[in-house]
C-alpha cells in the first residue's frame, strides 16, 4: 500500500494501479477501496478502469473532440455522462454478481461435433430494485439476463420516527424459489437495506439466497449488515472512507437518484 503524497488530501487508502506487468514506479497512485474484513463481501477488483468510471475519465479525440473530462463523483458532471458511466459500473456489478450463484456440471455438442464440458446456472434467479435509486440498476441486469423478472420495494424515512418504513412493494409470486439480486446503488446506514431484506424473508427468501449489489457503500453499513445477516453476500464496487454527521457517505458522489433522473 503505497503512500499518498504530501500534496495531495488523505481520502482513504492508496495504492499504486495498473496492469502486473508494470513496476510499481510506472503506476499512478490512486483511492482504492476501504478494506472490509466480512467473507461474505466482495469488492471489485480495483483496476484502473474501475477507478477511471468512478473518479476522472478523460477520452482524448476517440470520443470527445475537446478531450474533456467526464467525472462520476465530481458535482459538476452532466446528468448524460453520469448516467452513461453509472450504467458501465452497474454493469460490472451485475457480471460479478452473476459470478457467485449456483451452478452444475454441463455438457453441450459444438457445431464441429465435438463435446464441450462447461457449466450451467442452476435455479431461477430474480432482481429486486429498492426505488428509486435502485430502479437505475434494473437496465444492468436485464443486458446481462435476458427477460428477467424484477420486482420493487419503495422504503422511505417516517417523519415521525426517522426511521425507515415500508411503503409499497411488488415482487415475483414464486421469489421463494428464486436467487435474489437486490440492487441500491448507495449504501450507507443501511436502514433502508435492511428493511428490504427483512421483507424478502417474510416472503420465504432465505438470506443466503439474497445478493446485494451497490455501486458505493460505507464500512458502518457494511458492518450493520454483515452482522444481522451472516448468510448474505453483499457485491460493491467501492468501500468509501465512512459517514459524515448527517450519515452521508464521504467522499461519496451525492444523491445518485437525483443524479440519475433529475440533475
Amino acid at each position: 500500500m503505497a503512500s499518498a503524497p504530501g500534496n495531495r488530501p488523505h481520502v482513504g487508502p492508496t495504492q499504486c494501479v495498473g496492469p502486473d506487468y508494470r513496476s510499481e514506479s510506472q503506476k499512478p497512485i490512486a483511492t482504492v477501496s476501504t478494506e472490509v474484513k466480512y467473507e461474505t463481501v466482495t469488492t471489485l477488483p480495483q483496476t484502473p478502469q474501475l477507478i477511471a468510471l468512478l473518479t476522472s475519465t478523460r477520452f482524448i479525440a476517440l470520443t470527445y473532440d475537446d478531450g474533456g473530462y467526464r467525472k462520476i463523483r465530481d458535482r459538476n458532471t452532466e446528468r448524460a455522462d453520469f448516467i452513461f458511466y453509472s450504467n458501465r459500473i452497474i454493469r460490472l456489478l451485475v457480471e460479478e454478481g452473476l459470478n457467485h450463484l449456483p451452478v452444475v456440471e454441463h455438457t453441450v455438442t459444438t457445431p464441429v461435433g465435438r463435446n464441450y464440458a462447461g457449466l450451467m446456472f442452476q435455479g431461477k434467479i430474480c432482481g429486486v430494485s429498492i426505488m428509486r435509486a435502485g430502479e437505475a440498476m434494473e437496465q444492468g441486469l436485464r443486458d446481462c439476463c435476458r427477460s428477467v423478472r424484477i420486482g420493487k420495494i419503495l422504503i422511505q424515512r417516517d417523519e415521525e420516527t426517522a426511521q425507515p418504513k415500508l411503503f409499497y412493494d411488488k415482487l415475483p409470486e414464486d421469489i421463494a424459489e428464486r436467487w435474489v439480486l437486490l440492487l441500491d446503488p448507495m449504501f450507507a446506514t443501511g436502514g433502508s437495506a435492511i428493511m428490504a431484506v427483512e421483507v424478502l424473508k417474510s416472503r420465504g427468501v432465505p438470506e443466503e439466497r439474497i445478493l446485494f449489489l451497490n455501486l458505493i457503500a460505507s464500512p458502518e453499513g457494511i458492518g450493520n449488515f454483515a452482522t444481522k445477516f451472516p448468510k448474505l453476500r453483499v457485491v460493491t464496487a467501492f468501500v468509501d472512507q465512512g459517514l459524515d454527521s448527517k450519515n452521508y457517505i464521504v467522499p461519496g458522489l451525492g444523491d445518485f437518484g437525483d443524479r440519475f433522473y433529475t440533475m
